[in-house]
């Protein structure tokens, strides 16, 4: 697989603002009993990029990820997205406005036998939200909303090669593959930003290098991916942008080539001169 970062699609498919930024993090503070895990973190993400978020384990990495979808609220600092503004907002109205994300602990629901389909369709909150009325009155239509979800939901289990699994449970499923099922339900929202937190943990070298495949693909069909990794190869080949943090404050901000040339970044983080496939000098 070619190396992915100097391919742009700013902002195709995307409404961005009109400097093309669809992200802006904004001297974002926050601090759990007295331990300050972000301190003043601003950057920002540009439409139909991937930027990547590294730094040491405690960096604040995860933090800021929940502040971004509602999940934590910051002590100071704004979040934009495509200038909305998302602090005070709750994770459910801010996935309404176009933000999905998985989790570096797979978030799969088993209870009641739920198949792999039964997940997925978790994701389709954006296309079937049926009044009292629509259930009542136009139990015709929402028969046909439901159909259409349902196709939907298959394409997106088909994206990412997983639609073999679709009536099975995800306890059956390996690790990678249920990654792979954690993904296509954060597609089902259609989202424009993509929130993935350590998305190739766990996975061995060919399920890393599928995932690379679908996140150039996903990129591809102009959705914008914030992600979190600290699996250096991944990070290089893929990403257009590399912003660092380190001990919760920003740090570094570069294309691979700058990141791997830094210094600062070498010594908190990298601990050796790396290539742009992610492996030591």
């Amino acid at each position: 697989m070619s190396q992915a970062h100097g391919t742009k699609n700013e902002g195709r498919g995307t409404r961005a603002q009109p400097d093309g930024t669809m992200l802006k993090v904004a001297e974002v503070s926050k601090s759990f009993e007295g331990v300050q895990a972000l301190l003043d973190v601003s950057f920002e993400v540009r439409a139909g990029h991937i930027k990547a978020l590294i730094g040491p384990n405690g960096a604040g990495k995860t933090t800021l990820l929940n502040v971004i979808n509602g999940l934590l609220t910051p002590d100071s600092g704004q979040v934009y997205l495509r200038g909305q503004e998302l602090v005070g907002r709750k994770t459910e109205q801010i996935a309404l406005l176009g933000v999905s994300r998985t989790f570096q602990l797979i978030r799969l629901f088993t209870v009641n036998n739920a198949t792999v389909l039964d997940n997925v369709l978790l994701g389709a909150h954006k296309h079937v939200r049926p009044t009292i009325g629509g259930a009542l009155f136009l139990r015709g239509r929402m028969a046909r909303a439901e159909k259409a979800v349902r196709e939907k939901a298959m394409e997106a289990l088909s994206f990412v090669g997983m639609e073999w699994a679709a009536d099975m449970v995800p306890g059956a499923l390996s690790f990678g593959n249920q990654r792979l099922v954690e993904l296509a339900r954060s597609l089902m929202s259609e989202p424009e930003l993509l929130l993935l937190d350590e998305p190739a943990s766990g996975l061995n070298d060919a399920e890393v290098e599928r995932f690379m495949e679908l996140m150039v693909a996903i990129r591809e069909r102009g959705i914008t991916i914030l992600l979190v990794e600290h699996n250096m190869s991944l990070v290089m080949r893929v990403s257009d942008h590399i912003v660092v943090l380190d001990f919760g404050k920003w740090l570094a901000e570069g294309d691979p080539s700058a990141i791997c040339a830094n210094p600062a970044v070498i010594e908190a983080y990298l601990g050796a001169e790396c290539k742009l496939d992610g492996g030591p000098a």
